[in-house]
């Protein structure tokens, strides 16, 4: 593979000439700085020493050459050159102008600290040698996302060495390709790793921003994920290392997705730190009002103008350098609602950013995953963006939590649940009241927690945050977590209680790893991890939020069902369809779905809603384009009483193979066979998976 892989021009809808090769280009003799400022009434090339950055050793000025973008060539732009630029233009309502400050250009590739809090940009040659690996391109029907942070996944890593702790390089380290591998995910989603700083607020109550959505560039890798060799030896090594985790990686099989942050930068508000694009032109990067004032739809103080061609243009060109130069394999948009909001700030499917990002020949075989909502107004969008886009499904979520958890603590205190099986059902074959029958269930990411909110082990042990060590007298994280701790708050000795808390995680687990749709795995729960209730854990950087490699037996049992699950999920293609069947239609790659009561007969209309009956028997038969025909049957008991299931008599099946049960500590390792019309017993609460023969 060639050190940078070949990119066409970006789409028409933003192929606007005069954006091209912005940032820095280097030549025979030196390189070309192009910088864009509609506003600007003058750029100026700052260039510094290369040991001392507080030192100026010559600047030069930058001339207009049309359409707001600025250039210069000079010999002084080298590898290795630390760099900043000063931008000046007119005062008035919206312009943040100021000669004298330094700016980071924005299409750094490497960044360096000047002083207490000023950056320098740096000059990256970027060369690296490939060895001709490439990426896995794992199909969307067989990819299983796991979303986790670089440096929490092995910080505490015991068979990771000291000096690959919680860096790039640990990530990609033997002991961690072994785990994943032998989980059975197949592709890895960061919390970000672009260049970040943690807020002035944050610093002064002594926490951090570890989660790192407060972007200060959008093209360099975040310095300190690095191992301390290569950030003493500056960008270029940080960049190479950030390349060969990623080789690593796709040499083991598994891809590589980036949670990126492109909906506000940490400049936040008026007021805040001008850094970058408030300086270069605060009124063509920022939604604000006319007089000025920031329309923040984001919660962080500000939001990126994408209905202006140069925002919108930065944007798409960070995502075609990540997938080509550094050969990421997708990513998962944060807030992408704000990412798709037209001049009028309001959101549209047709956003020409969100279609360039689909249409873009540079991004054709990346995955592309929408946080789809944001906190302005009309900012709930899930279902909503376009074809060729994945989206968090908070329903799902929500669905999953209420089933096995809030309507179970319901019915404790009620004697009934609130409501039957229906919705779950729709949940669990892939949504299809979400999104469009063009779209299919692959639309869909499945997940019952993530980085935001309480791990899986809190979600059964707590009804309640517990963020006080946030610093904001827990106020901070979600209020409505449908959470349930079964019988006590947080930590107990009671075996009871801890027992029913297991099985719940093995319901959850079981219903996000065998459901329709693209499963979503949070790094740790595979192990029951615990925050100890605090379900915004994004300020501490800490054994709080770092993965512990040492559990207990019933850990590993955990450990053992999310490997058995995963690989029934593999072997098994019902599971997983790519399209959603049609009535009386052969759909291929679609799967065939019946349902059927305790009884074994069909699921009437009245059952679907009835609170009182929350048992149900969800049968799947694959339409095979490149696999052997399979058939699934999948029992699901949703209250804490126990129920006897008679299996439904079907045409061409003549028994039932046990897989996985919820209601086992341990992973059976029996396939006892089952005749159609055979009885099984069924615990509360829990689940059992058959294959139809």
């Amino acid at each position: 593979m060639p050190e940078t892989a070949s990119v066409t021009a970006p789409p028409a809808g933003l192929h606007r000439p005069e954006l091209d090769r912005l940032g820095v280009t280097l030549g025979e003799g030196g390189g070309t700085l192009r910088v864009w400022s509609g506003a600007a009434s003058s750029v100026e090339l700052v260039v510094f020493d290369d040991t001392d950055l507080d030192w100026i050793i010559d600047t030069e000025p930058l001339t207009a050459v049309g359409g707001g973008v600025w250039s210069v060539t000079t010999p002084l732009l080298r590898a290795g050159v630390r760099y900043g630029i000063r931008v000046d233009g007119p005062h008035g309502p919206g312009n943040t102008f100021n000669q004298g400050s330094l700016l980071i250009e924005p299409y750094s590739r490497g960044l360096d600290r000047g002083g207490f809090s000023d950056w320098r940009s740096v000059v990256v040659d970027g060369s690296f040698d490939w060895g001709g690996v490439t990426k896995p391109r794992v199909a969307m029907d067989r990819t299983v996302l796991y979303e986790g942070h670089v440096k929490g996944l092995t910080k505490r890593h015991p068979k990771v060495p000291p000096a690959l702790h919680g860096t790039y390089a640990g990530l990609a380290h033997p002991a961690m390709v072994e785990h994943l591998l032998g989980l059975g995910v197949t592709s890895i989603e960061l919390l970000p790793v672009h260049a970040f700083v943690t807020e002035p607020r944050l610093l002064q109550h002594g926490l951090a921003n570890y989660w790192g959505y407060n972007t200060l560039n959008f093209f360099t890798p975040h310095a300190p994920y690095a191992t301390d060799e290569a950030r003493q030896a500056g960008p270029e090594a940080v960049l190479r290392e950030f390349k060969g985790m990623v080789k690593l990686l796709h040499e083991a099989g598994l891809e590589v997705i980036l949670d990126v942050v492109y909906n506000h930068t940490s400049e936040e508000g008026i007021g805040g730190p001008r850094s970058s694009l408030r300086g270069i032109d605060n009124r063509a990067y920022y939604r604000q009002q006319d007089d000025g004032a920031y329309i923040d739809v984001t919660g962080c103080g500000n939001s990126v103008d994408t209905s202006q061609d140069a925002a919108a243009r930065l944007v798409l060109d960070s995502l075609r350098y990540w997938a080509n130069d550094v050969q990421i394999d997708g990513f998962r948009f944060d807030l992408a609602a704000t990412l798709g909001r037209d001049e009028s700030h309001s959101f549209t499917p047709e956003h020409p950013l969100l279609q360039a990002i689909l249409d873009d020949p540079a991004l054709a075989d990346v995955k592309k995953i929408a946080e789809p909502w944001d906190v302005g107004m009309g900012g709930w969008q899930t279902g909503n963006f376009g074809d060729g886009w994945h989206e968090w499904n908070d329903r799902y979520r929500d669905r999953v939590r209420n089933f096995w958890l809030s309507d179970v603590d319901y019915a404790r205190r009620a004697s009934t649940s609130p409501v039957g099986v229906g919705g779950f059902a729709t949940r669990l074959a892939g949504s299809s009241n979400t999104f469009s029958q063009e779209r299919g269930p692959l639309a869909s990411v499945n997940f019952v927690t993530a980085h935001d909110g309480f791990t899986l082990r809190d979600l059964v042990s707590y009804d309640v945050k517990h963020n006080l060590g946030n610093g904001e007298h827990n106020r901070d994280g979600a209020d409505t977590n449908r959470s349930f701790n079964h019988g006590a708050e947080g930590a107990t000795d009671d075996e009871r209680i801890l027992a029913t808390r297991r099985k719940a995680m093995r319901n959850l687990l079981g219903t996000l790893l065998l459901s329709a749709g693209i499963p979503m795995l949070t790094a740790g729960d595979e192990f029951a991890r615990t925050q100890r209730g605090n379900n915004n854990a994004y300020c501490h950087d800490s054994p709080l939020t770092w993965l512990s490699w040492e559990h207990a037996p019933w850990q590993e049992d955990i450990h053992a069902h999310v490997q058995t699950l995963l690989r029934l999920r593999r072997e098994n293609p019902a599971l997983r369809p790519i399209h959603f069947a049609r009535l009386d239609e052969h759909t291929p790659s679609a799967s065939v779905m019946e349902w059927y009561d305790e009884h074994g007969e069909t699921m009437s209309i009245e059952r679907w809603t009835d609170p009182t009956h929350r048992t149900l028997q969800y049968v799947a038969a694959s339409t095979p384009e490149n696999e052997e025909f399979n058939r699934i049957l999948l029992m699901v008991h949703g209250n804490e009483r126990p129920i006897a299931v008679t299996l439904p008599e079907i045409d061409g099946v003549t028994g039932f193979t046990s897989l996985w049960s919820s209601a086992d500590e341990q992973p059976g390792a029996a396939h006892d066979v089952h005749a159609p019309g055979a009885v099984i017993e069924l615990p509360g609460t829990s689940m059992h998976l058959f294959r139809a023969q």
